[in-house]
């Protein structure tokens, strides 16, 4: 990888992650017992890849604070500020300053992927690619806004979203750019890779490579794919050097667990947490110092840092923030959210008759 740096985008405010990202920017929610970022950062490290650009927006401090200058991840980190929303494009251009490398891997910082990066690289160098993007297959590409490709990998166009994709072929949000490339985005302005960027490039008979692959990849802007990336971490199903042992579930220092609780399928539980009797965990992520009394369930649902599960209470697909009050009995399910600091009275919010 001589030659190569990242930029990662760090800037979204992580609305669709809501109540969770209103204390910390979404690639820095705990995840598989790590900031989300760390499990991207080590891959990048693993791949060969040493210096990285950080282009961050929303809470820019937070990144700072925790990674510093990346020397405990073996890492070269430098920090470039978003003052005013840039979009895709504008953001990858506001850090060209901090760029030494003719090539340049660019990767947006909520995608959880699999895929071979080195394998990106040399496609891009073997193509003499002015820009190569990793492509992935979904099954249900409507979706997203589709990328077809000639016989030679050859991008030929890029559709927006529509009911009769003709191809399963999706953006996956990580790119290699030349550095000239880049160094010709308008600067100081909102640009858009996939609107403005990559159909100019197309237009001007540029080379744009499609580098495809079916390995694990997951968006996880929603809380749904959230919970699911963080328990496919544990698992092991999708791949980072942050987890040192793969397994069922995951639980940090400091926690304690009583023996007749249940804790399975990836879930992971922070520090300083306690888990009663008879509760289950099930899928479930516990920020640092949550409670779950006796006899709750908490499946597929994220819990705050400090909130509390009462005795009995249900979470099924739930998010709840941190420092709230699930009240005895009750029962979130569907896609409930409760905000920070919240209470909910015992069996004050049920989907069910209260037997």
């Amino acid at each position: 990888m001589h030659g190569v740096e990242a930029v990662v985008l760090v800037g979204g405010k992580g609305t669709r992650l809501r109540p969770l990202t209103l204390s910390a920017p979404k690639p820095m929610l705990p995840t598989a017992g790590v900031p989300f970022l760390t499990h991207l950062l080590s891959r990048i490290k693993e791949a060969g890849i040493t210096h990285v650009v950080l282009g961050t927006s929303y809470k820019a401090e937070v990144f700072e604070e925790y990674f510093g200058d990346g020397s405990r991840l073996g890492l070269e980190l430098e920090y470039v500020v978003e003052e005013v929303p840039l979009d895709t494009a504008g953001a990858i251009r506001n850090v060209a300053d901090k760029l030494r490398e003719p090539d340049v891997m660019v990767f947006n910082g909520d995608i959880l992927s699999g895929v071979d990066l080195t394998g990106i690289v040399d496609t891009h160098r073997e193509h003499e690619a002015d820009v190569t993007l990793h492509l992935v297959k979904v099954a249900d590409p409507r979706a997203f806004g589709c990328v077809p490709t000639d016989e030679e990998g050859r991008v030929q166009a890029f559709l927006e979203k529509t009911e009769n994709p003709p191809t399963d072929q999706i953006n996956a949000g990580c790119y290699v750019f030349r550095r000239e490339v880049i160094d010709a985005i308008p600067a100081g302005r909102p640009v858009s890779v996939e609107r403005e960027t990559f159909p100019g490039l197309l237009e001007a008979g540029r080379r744009l490579q499609g580098h495809v692959d079916a390995t694990y990849w997951l968006d996880l802007g929603k809380p749904e794919a959230f919970v699911q990336g963080s328990a496919d971490l544990v698992r092991g199903v999708a791949p980072s050097a942050a987890v040192a042992q793969p397994g069922d579930f995951l639980v940090l220092e400091g926690s304690s667990i009583h023996e007749g609780a249940t804790v399975r399928g990836g879930s992971a539980v922070g520090s300083n947490c306690t888990v009663a009797d008879g509760a289950v965990l099930d899928g479930a992520i516990l920020f640092d110092g949550a409670v779950v009394g006796e006899g709750a369930v908490v499946e597929r649902s994220i819990v705050g840092a400090g909130a509390l599960v009462q005795a009995g209470a249900v979470l099924r697909d739930a998010v709840v923030g941190d420092s709230a009050v699930i009240g005895a009995r009750c029962e979130l399910i569907g896609g409930a959210r409760v905000w920070p600091g919240v209470v909910l009275p015992e069996a004050g919010v049920r989907f069910s008759t209260d037997a």
